[in-house]
Parts: structure tokens; sequence; C-alpha cells
């Protein structure tokens, strides 16, 4: 193995694997995992339809709703048999389902890192998902999380950026998150009837919006501005989610939506032109959406933004000038064809540098560390679920529509570092049997181990001190 096959596998991939072949080209082996990328892994088979999701979730909003009745008749006299009966186990029973799934896909989710194959395209997927968050702060979210990163990421990463732009937006997951799913025209069909009747107006959210045009595709303060946001709220209205939205529209949703599915009704979109960052939208329903939305996505403020950041997450928290600059005429001239930039990516000489200049995240860090190991299978459920909340990184869960952090200073604190000992201590007492890190370190870090870090594993007191300091090295915590 070269330092060039190291660098391929660290720093482009998942981690090395002692037991994995070093392939001759490193580049060539690279680009082959763009065309071998299978984006539904036996790891990930077995995951709940939305329509059991939602179905969960729809029983938790009934119990809610029984809840809040029996609250409110509390307040009056009533004979003792005339009492709401209220079950404080179902309920929590309907919240655990949730979390049960929740868990279960991010085992899945850990178990396909782990023993990928094609981890250059996982750590894709990884970075991804990331860039379009969802959290599941939120409890409709939570089941939600994976099916959005295995539904709308997942397949969508090896096409164009409109298409995964489009897929991962309007996914259920990231519609409820951002409170699209209760976003309703001022002048839609629904919410004049509405007011006619209640005398009550229904309004709009711009928090998706916003958050497509600040994160995922023009970059902050850039080319568009309050009323461009507005105006493309507008013309987003109309997307909501059957069974799971609420207000107004969980009568009408449950009436006609299907269960946990994104799904667009012209009874609730804005009517209308849209003018957005200087074009105008003439057409109606959806087809107005889809036409902002492949707008910006080839946006020229959109390639800059999204070459930033993939050269952010792979080369260095101040990436190379001249890798942004060939990301973006890449993006710009294939119109966002990713794997045209995964290419451009995986030719550039500033990938190739010795340097291990990126700080390994939470997930980077736990998922390398188990694949030098060897690790193929979790040893019980709840496990990704217990070490990345342990680390500070919970998995689908970074508390904002920005994502998790992709800079070292936010995770190479003291606080931080001495929850990796932590968790090292406990993998490495679960491998020290079969593992000898004075072996391993030269096979997964080819041409990085430095002589301290060597003298160190050398002197270990015992094979799991060893193994210890071998994931707590500092170039074991860079790649």
């Amino acid at each position: 193995m070269t330092i060039e096959t190291a660098i391929a596998m660290n720093r482009f991939g998942l981690g090395a694997r002692p037991s994995g072949t070093a392939p001759d080209s490193p580049k060539d082996w690279l680009k082959s995992q763009l065309g071998q990328y299978n984006p539904e892994p036996a790891a990930l088979a077995g995951q709940p339809s939305r329509a059991d999701i939602a179905a969960s979730f729809r029983e938790y909003q009934l119990d809610r709703k029984d809840r809040r009745a029996a609250v409110k008749s509390a307040a009056s006299p009533r004979m003792e048999d005339e009492t709401p009966q209220i079950d404080p186990a179902k309920i929590e029973k309907v919240v655990n389902t949730l979390r049960v799934q929740y868990v279960a896909a991010a085992d899945s989710r850990m178990e396909s890192a782990i023993t990928a194959d094609t981890d250059f395209a996982e750590r894709l997927v990884h970075f991804w998902s990331n860039h379009f968050a969802v959290s599941v702060d939120k409890l409709p979210v939570l089941a939600l999380a994976g099916d959005h990163e295995f539904t709308a990421i997942r397949p969508h990463i090896m096409g164009k950026f409109s298409d995964l732009l489009f897929a991962a937006a309007t996914h259920p997951a990231m519609l409820l998150y951002l409170d699209q799913a209760q976003s309703i025209g001022p002048n839609s069909a629904l919410a004049v009837r509405v007011a006619a009747r209640r005398n009550r107006e229904l309004g709009l959210n711009e928090n998706l919006a916003r958050e497509i045009l600040e994160l995922h595709t023009l970059g902050v303060r850039t080319v568009y501005n309050q009323n461009d946001v507005t105006e493309f709220a507008r013309a987003l209205t109309g997307f909501t989610v059957g069974g799971m939205a609420k207000g107004p529209l969980q009568r009408f949703l449950a009436a006609n939506g299907r269960d946990g599915d994104s799904q667009f009704f012209p009874g609730i979109h804005e009517p209308g032109e849209r003018k957005v960052i200087g074009r105008r939208y003439s057409q109606q329903g959806e087809a107005q959406a889809r036409a902002i939305f492949s707008d910006i996505a080839t946006h020229p403020a959109t390639a800059r933004h999204i070459a930033t950041k993939l050269a952010q997450h792979f080369a260095a928290d101040v990436p190379p000038p001249s890798l942004v600059a060939r990301l973006e005429k890449t993006f710009l001239e294939s119109g966002g064809d990713l794997p045209k930039l995964y290419r451009t990516l995986i030719e550039s000489p500033e990938m190739w540098l010795p340097k291990q200049a990126k700080f390994k995240s939470p997930w980077d860090w736990a998922v390398s560390s188990l694949r030098a190991l060897n690790v193929r299978e979790l040893p019980n459920n709840r496990q990704s679920v217990n070490i990345m909340a342990q680390m500070g990184q919970p998995i689908w869960r970074p508390g904002s529509p920005a994502g998790y952090s992709d800079t070292t200073e936010n995770w190479a604190g003291g606080a931080a570092l001495m929850r990796r000992v932590e968790i090292a201590s406990q993998l490495a007492k679960r491998s020290a049997n079969r593992v000898d890190a004075r072996q391993l370190a030269p096979r997964i870090l080819v041409g990085q181990i430095g002589q301290l870090t060597a003298e160190s594993i050398a002197r270990a007191e015992s094979p799991s001190q060893g193994l210890a300091l071998l994931l707590l090295s500092p170039e074991f915590l860079r790649r």
C-alpha cells in the first residue's frame, strides 16, 4: 500500500480496513465506486414505510387531542363514570415506537458505513445528508430522518444536483421540520374558504424557502433578498405531507392525502405570477415551484456555494481557492452533474497532498475506528445512537438546518477529545484479543505514522492500551 492509497481510503473514503485489498491505482479505484455504488445496500433493508411511520404519528396526535380534551373537561364537575379515560402508557408506547424506528435507521446507517466497499460514495451520502440537514428534535421527524437520507439523498447523489435538491427539499421530513407542511397560500382556495366560514386567516411559512436559498443553493447573503424568500415561499405552497400535517389541513389530508407521503395540493397553493431573483414565473401550481428549483439549482452562486462546501469537506477547513474554482467550473459547465464534480475532485492535485488537513468529526472518527478494527456488525441495538450521543454528534440531530459544522474548531476541544478517549478505550478492550496495534498502524496509515506515535504504541502496557493510543493518535484523528 502506498501513501496515495492511504489518502484514497482515509481522506476520500471512510477509513482503511486491514482486510481491504490495496488498489493498484487509487484514482481509478475511487472513480470506479461512482459506478458500483448501491443506493439500497443490504444494511438498509427492512426499514418501515412512510405510511407505517405516519400511522404511528397519527395515533400519537389523536392521543394528544384526547388528552387535551380530558384536561379541559376536568375543570367541570361530572359524574365519575363520565370522566374521559386517558392511557398514558399508550401514549408512551406510540412515542417509543417512533424512537425505535429512529434507532433502527441510525444503526442501519452505521452498519452501511462500516461494511461498505464503496466508501467514497458512502462519504458523499453523509456529506449531502448533512448539507440538506433535518433534525429529530421535532417528533414527526424522529422516525422520518432515516427515510430522508435513504430515499431522498441516496438515490440521487449520482445524478444532477437539481434532482437531489428537489428530492431532499420536498421529502416529508424536510417539509415537517421546516413547517412547510402547514404553509398555506393566503389567497388559496382552502384559505379563502376557511376565512369565509371561520373568519380566520391562514398563513404563509417562509422557513423552507429561506433555507433552500441560504443553505442548500445560493449561500448566505448572496444574490437574493427578503422579497425573493417571500415569493419563493408563495411558490412552494401546495407541498405538504399526508396524514401528518396539523391545523386546518389535518382533516382535509386525512381524507385526501397518502399517509406519510409528500404531495402537492393545488387547493392550498398561492395563485399568481412570481418573481424570484430577477426572473418571472407565470406557471401555476407545482410547475411554478419546479421551475424556480431548476433555475436556482444551476445558478452561478449555487455553483460557488457547492464547490466551496465540497472542497472544505474533503480538502481543508479553508479550502484552496484553486480547488474551489475548478469544482465551480465543472458545476457550471455540466449543469450540476454530480459524478463529473466528484471526478474533478479526484483529479485535483490539492486532494493528494500528504498533509492531513482535516480533523475528523465524531462521526468520521467513530466509523473509521470501527473499520480499522475490522468490525463488520454492531454488537447490539442502539450502539450507534449511544456512541454518537456520547461524543456530541447525535445522528440526524444537528439542532439546526445548517447541519453539523465541518471545521476543526467545533470538534477538537478538550471535552470532545475526552469523550473520544472513553470510546477508544471501550472499542480497544473489545478488540485487543484479535488486533495488534503495532501491526495495524502501518497497514491503515501508510506513510503517515510519526515516530512518536509508533514508539507510544510499542511501549503500551497492554494490547488494549496500544489500540486506544492508535485510535487517539494525531495521525488517526485527522484524514
